[in-house]
């Protein structure tokens, strides 16, 4: 096909006298025929975590606890033919990256992106990392949960507010490097900066102080309130202008999900869960079905504090609308309708 292009282009060039070559804009313009799709890569809050309905295999078989959901953002977006999450729970920004590592039996998520980018047409690339690097967001919300059946204690937050600034200076370096190593990953399987979106996403506060004073620890949210108040108002987007100046000096586009969920935390419905975005405590005892003996512990549980589907649903709405905006950063929050927006 290109072969007989271009001498269709130097034949006509010679009947009318001209120069053979092509112009670089004709060439730009050569029809590339490969289905669209748009790529997400990061940890549980990308994959879908606590969205429910994940992918067989991913749900705990042969060690495979990424719980990829059919329900994850990106499968809710509007920007392509095809919608692929390369997504795992529990993933660093090494696991992202295209270092040799491995988690939950899988490998480098940016090295098998190099293989969908040549299979594809991939016009936007999503990112949402580093919450279980320095941040270790996983193990302080357990130790948050762990201050809240001492009534007498101050909580986690006096500590976290000293801690967290250091850590989120330690993980930034490592979420650049695989922002860069994403870039390298496309740019390997042929493309040039600026023929994709590459979007590095922050994450939404998953609390709130604003539920039943008295009962929200047995409604499934265990935590003081005034370290649910710091988490909301303090370290969720601390964490966001971490990222935010993650992107800055990768030279990617930032979507802020850090006010995404508000008024729709967990518990927020007090002792109506079916407007909440994010889940609540959550323990399923199936799923040693799938996952055998090893579900037994952390697993079991693994899905709580995570936007549920109604969640996903929202944010991959306010995905498509930024990406079709073409602006370079924005934050997705609750418009007068009721949806998410970026604005």
């Amino acid at each position: 096909m290109r072969g007989r292009r271009i001498f269709g282009v130097g034949l006509a060039a010679l009947v009318a006298g001209g120069v053979i070559a092509a112009s670089p804009a004709a060439a730009a313009q050569e029809q590339d025929d490969r289905p669209t799709a748009i790529v997400s890569l990061g940890d549980s809050a990308m994959s879908g975590e606590g969205a429910g309905d994940y992918e067989r295999g991913t749900r705990g078989e042969n060690g495979n606890w990424c719980h990829r959901s059919a329900n994850a953002m990106v499968h809710r977006t509007s920007l392509a033919d095809h919608t692929i999450n390369l997504a795992c729970s529990g993933a660093e920004a090494a696991n992202v990256s295209l270092a040799d590592t491995t988690h939950y039996t899988e490998g480098s998520q940016a090295r098998r992106l190099i293989d969908i980018a040549r299979e594809y047409r991939v016009t936007t690339v999503l990112v949402q990392v580093g919450a279980n690097d320095d941040p270790a967001f996983a193990d302080t919300i357990l130790d948050c949960i762990a201050k809240w059946f001492n009534p007498f204690g101050d909580g986690c937050r006096e500590d976290l507010r000293t801690e967290w600034p250091q850590r989120l200076a330690a993980m930034a370096p490592k979420v650049e490097v695989a922002v860069n190593d994403v870039k390298t990953a496309m740019s390997q399987a042929g493309y040039a900066a600026g023929s994709y979106d590459l979007v590095l996403t922050s994450y939404a506060s998953p609390l709130t102080e604003h539920m039943d004073e008295i009962l929200h620890g047995p409604q499934g949210c265990p935590f003081k309130l005034g370290d649910a108040r710091y988490g909301r108002t303090e370290a969720v987007p601390q964490l966001a202008e971490a990222l935010r100046g993650v992107a800055s000096r990768t030279g990617v586009k930032f979507l802020d999900f850090a006010r995404a969920t508000e008024g729709h935390e967990a518990c927020s419905g007090y002792g109506d869960s079916s407007t909440e975005w994010q889940t609540r405590v959550t323990v399923d005892p199936w799923a040693w079905v799938t996952g055998g003996l090893d579900a037994i512990g952390i697993h079991m549980a693994q899905q709580s504090f995570h936007p549920n589907a109604k969640g996903h649903g929202q944010m991959g709405r306010c995905v498509t609308e930024f990406v079709n905006s073409g602006r370079g950063s924005a934050a997705c929050v609750i418009g007068a309708d009721g949806n998410l927006h970026a604005v």
